[in-house]
């Protein structure tokens, strides 16, 4: 085991191994990587794989990624990135990236809170949980990130859990396979700055992530009845859209031949 910041029974080191195990699935070479990260426990991945990496700027991670990408069009570009991070002050990156469907695998790490930082309330924090800056509850409805990805524009969306990682596996490898921006959000425990606070051992978390969550195909035969306060994993969204970075190569083209012909 190599040093690392991650807490004892902390879910990003399942995610790392789940992500290693799709791209060798994809049968990529480390040549052909550039892994992008932003700030917060999750970010911290990137120090620890031997890819081309960048850790960048709280909240600028798809910013980042995205200038690689248009920049060197071959890479397949990976961006790790946490709850806080894409929606919070990165909101705005991530929205955008997600309707010009720009070739992006990202993995948007979502345990409810801010790890790194000592707890504080989260886009995503559930109503009624404790965080450190909310020490009598939240009153805050938490983010969906797969429907907001969808709504603007994202081509591929899915949802895993660091529970169930070979689920996780496939869902991974196929955004890496996906032409477009692709979306992959990851329900993870942080039992340090999530559980404690709220009175959690790491075993609940972990088995609540087991009994609320629900495979997109099994959640297709049940009501809305048995559907409700479930949350559903699995591929949600793929859709066929123009990528950005052909988009932007076709307009150059077509630039250029115009230029050329009025010279």
């Amino acid at each position: 085991m190599f040093p690392h910041i991650w807490c004892p029974g902390c879910g990003d080191g399942i995610v790392m191994k789940s992500l290693l195990r799709a791209i060798d699935r994809v049968g990529l070479q480390k040549d052909e990587i550039c892994m992008v990260s932003g700030i917060g426990c999750s970010s911290r991945l990137t120090g620890y794989v031997d890819f081309n990496t960048l850790h960048t700027t709280h909240g600028r991670p798809l910013a980042f990624a995205t200038g690689v990408k248009l920049a060197k069009p071959s890479l397949n570009v990976i961006v790790i990135t946490g709850d806080g991070d894409a929606l919070a002050i990165g909101g705005n990156h991530f929205i955008h990236a997600a309707r010009r469907n720009i070739d992006l695998t990202v993995l948007l790490f979502n345990n409810a809170t801010y790890g790194m930082t000592g707890g504080q309330l989260a886009p995503t924090t559930p109503t009624g949980k404790v965080a450190t800056t909310a020490r009598q509850g939240s009153i805050d409805p938490p983010f969906d990130a797969c429907k907001l990805a969808i709504a603007a524009g994202a081509s591929y969306v899915a949802r895993g859990t660091s529970y169930h990682s070979q689920q996780l596996d496939r869902l991974i490898e196929g955004g890496i396979k996906h032409k477009g921006f692709a979306l992959i959000e990851i329900l993870e425990n942080c039992n340090t700055y999530y559980g404690r606070p709220n009175k959690i051992s790491l075993l609940e978390l972990l088995q609540w992530e087991k009994d609320n969550t629900v495979n997109v195909k099994a959640a297709e035969r049940m009501t809305p009845e048995q559907l409700q306060g479930k949350i559903i994993t699995g591929v949600l969204h793929q859709a066929d859209r123009p990528e950005y970075v052909a988009l932007y190569e076709e307009h150059i083209a077509r630039v250029r031949a115009k230029a050329t012909a009025a010279a």
